[in-house]
């Protein structure tokens, strides 16, 4: 192909227009920023989800995913158009033109797919709770993740057919595609439509239906609700909750509204950003001269750079949980509860250790300690922790408690330490 003409517009490619210096000064400025700051945000997603137990749902699984998507996107759709902007022709030669192509439209798609995915994990969540319980797990979750990306994968290799090197009639250097427009029409309007109209109606539908539970409606009351939120609250520990100043981390109803707030801007942002370019697109496939003004194509690529930008940015604006963990992640340190709960543990832990090697107990200590034991509440049932160090110096909790901690110590079946308690 030797004109643009028959070249829909490529994310990577630059018009074969004379461009002004001060195109080029904004193109690179805007593009090395949006990437920049999309580039950091998605690693600390990827980072605070991997390092940080708590994080590890279901739904932020898939925004790992969306993630690294974007960090796809932002690496081999963004960083050509600088080389681009600022060579005028296209620097990376035919492996470069196949390789940066399948990545963009890799990154793309995967993350329409990760927006559909975790949409549908949020209708489950929310109008399903029963099911829920088996349906949206972390383990699931993975599974469907790696689904999306080899089928995703295997999709876009079609591009390594479709791509190649081209020379315009004023010898500029470009990387196009090698088919007419009407054979790579029908790909396109398939791709359009299975990555862009199909996720947008069924997440009009979903969220449409969360909604009503959400706001018009009581949550439905899965059996045994009271029984599942002890067990997260003992499973996620500390790092669950406790913003800045202790403050708890919403949960309930409340915590499922901001979720679902959340992820309904995501993709609200994701239909707005990409509208300009789609559009675009889809108008060039029907009109015989394609619209390739220089300035609206940069408008269109600069929206899409900052669609894969911003959803960190939306995390931490909305989501207390994440914008807890960015913290801890920028202080390069343990969540604060976290951190103070277990050195409480830890120095506890070692006052009972290090007592039991200073002085073993004398017979009257065993006889202060006699009655006591025989009088405490946790011998009747009541919510008293015991800790047993059995002769191999493991502490075993038995039994967690309400408001106090009361620590009876037994070293081996005979010798007993005096009680002692600690506030929480």
């Amino acid at each position: 192909m030797s004109d643009n003409a028959d070249t829909p517009t490529n994310i990577s490619l630059s018009p074969s227009v004379g461009e002004s210096v001060q195109y080029q000064t904004v193109s690179v400025f805007l593009v090395l920023l949006v990437c920049g700051v999309g580039i950091v945000g998605n690693i600390m997603v990827v980072m605070v989800v991997y390092t940080t137990r708590h994080m590890r749902t279901p739904t932020n699984c898939y925004l790992v995913s969306l993630a690294i998507a974007d960090l796809t996107v932002l690496v081999a759709a963004g960083l050509p158009n600088v080389a681009d902007s600022l060579t005028g022709a296209w620097v990376f030669g035919h492996a470069g033109c196949l390789g940066i192509t399948y990545l963009q439209y890799l990154g793309i798609n995967v993350s329409s797919c990760s927006i559909t995915a975790f949409t549908v994990e949020r209708y489950i969540a929310i109008c399903h709770p029963i099911k829920a319980q088996t349906v949206c797990t972390v383990s699931r979750a993975k599974k469907i993740i790696a689904g999306v990306w080899v089928f995703t994968c295997v999709y876009c290799m079609l591009w390594f057919f479709l791509v190649d090197i081209q020379v315009g009639s004023d010898g500029h250097v470009f990387c196009g595609y090698r088919v007419k427009r009407d054979l790579y029409l029908p790909i396109y309007h398939i791709d359009f439509a299975i990555f862009y109209v199909i996720p947008l109606l069924l997440a009009i539908v979903l969220y449409g239906l969360i909604a009503r539970i959400l706001f018009l409606s009581p949550l439905p009351n899965a059996p045994e609700s009271s029984a599942t939120t002890l067990r997260r609250s003992c499973r996620e520990g500390p790092d669950s909750s406790g913003g800045k100043g202790g403050r708890p981390i919403r949960s309930g109803p409340s915590s499922r509204k901001q979720v679902t707030k959340m992820l309904a801007v995501v993709v609200i942002l994701f239909a707005l950003l990409w509208m300009p370019y789609r559009t675009l697109v889809l108008i060039n496939s029907f009109v015989s001269t394609p619209y390739l003004d220089a300035w609206f194509l940069l408008f269109c690529r600069t929206c899409i750079y900052a669609n894969s930008a911003i959803n960190p940015v939306i995390y931490n604006a909305m989501s207390q949980k994440f914008r807890t963990a960015f913290r801890g992640l920028y202080r390069c340190q343990r969540p604060e509860g976290a951190h103070r709960t277990m050195s409480m543990l830890q120095s506890g832990l070692g006052t009972v250790r290090d007592t039991r090697r200073s002085h073993a107990p004398s017979e009257e200590d065993k006889e202060k300690v006699k009655k006591p034991l025989e009088m405490s509440p946790q011998h009747n049932g009541s919510g008293h922790l015991q800790i047993v160090e059995n002769v191999w110096g493991v502490v075993e909790p038995a039994q967690w408690f309400s408001t106090t901690l009361r620590y009876d110590i037994f070293f081996n079946e005979q010798q007993t330490l005096p009680l002692w308690d600690t506030r929480v």
